[in-house]
């Protein structure tokens, strides 16, 4: 059985709906983070107060998991239904194979390492 790291990156206002769309299809496991990047279009310009500023860094969360039951290509097909916009920033989505898990406190390694074994 493969492990994989799927890593998301896209809007904060998709949060709740992405994580209720995972936790549909099993993938209770996650962990989410506060980022800020940019991609190809570089950021944006804002104005405040009369000023012109550019904002080339776009704050967006960052929602990790690992899976090795549920198929990734489940698991790429309904993030992307629960983010996509349409617009420019929806985000992007990486896929990584991992070699090994260890799951500290029991010391299980591989795919018993993140299956919920209790």
């Amino acid at each position: 059985m493969k492990i994989t790291k799927v890593e998301i990156i896209t809007r904060a206002s998709k949060l709740e709906e992405l994580k209720q769309a995972l936790n549909d299809i099993g993938v209770l496991g996650m962990t989410v983070s506060q980022v800020f990047g940019c991609g190809l279009s570089k950021g944006h310009t804002e104005v405040y107060r009369g000023k012109e500023y550019d904002i080339n860094l776009v704050p967006k969360i960052k929602l990790e998991t690992v899976v090795c039951e549920i198929p990734v290509e489940r698991v790429l097909e309904v993030a992307q239904k629960a983010v996509r916009t349409g617009n420019i920033g929806d985000g992007k989505i990486f896929v990584y194979e991992l070699t090994d898990a260890v799951r500290i406190r029991t010391g299980d390694r591989g795919p018993e390492a993140i299956m919920d074994t209790k």
